[in-house]
């Protein structure tokens, strides 16, 4: 069950923003870029400075889709750092596959289906799938 999410009383641009955080965090997960990210790296990837999006972060982790870990920062100066919980990271890879899905869908005459019988054969005409 997914937790409930506090978004309905945050304006429609931080609503949009912690979105972009999941997704963000997602995608840097699935490449193995970073399991885990301070607010400063991530205003590397949105437009937005980190003083802006660390209290969207302290609010996913309230709403319990990240968690925030032990961190430092340069000259020891401690930098709160945040990673993906499992609710999070099923809801980054929704809010991502959404985003994405006119790019990352099958083109024509391609088929998704590993069990199709076109897998086996390599014939588009053997596809049991509408195209």
């Amino acid at each position: 069950m997914t937790p409930p999410d506090s978004s309905s009383n945050l304006p429609n641009d931080q609503v949009a923003v912690r979105d972009e955080i999941l997704q963000i965090m997602f995608w840097l997960r699935g490449e193995k870029l970073a399991e885990d990210v301070a607010a400063s790296e991530l205003s590397q990837w949105i437009g937005f400075e980190a003083a802006r999006i660390e209290p969207l972060l302290f609010q996913l982790a309230k709403s319990k889709l990240v968690e925030q870990i032990p961190g430092t920062g340069q000259n020891f100066e401690v930098t709160a750092r945040f990673r993906l919980t499992s609710s999070g990271v099923h809801e980054g890879g929704r809010r991502f596959a959404d985003e994405f899905a006119d790019l990352t869908k099958p083109g024509h005459y391609e088929c998704g289906d590993p069990n199709c019988e076109c897998q086996r054969t390599g014939d588009p005409a053997d596809c049991v799938h509408q195209h």
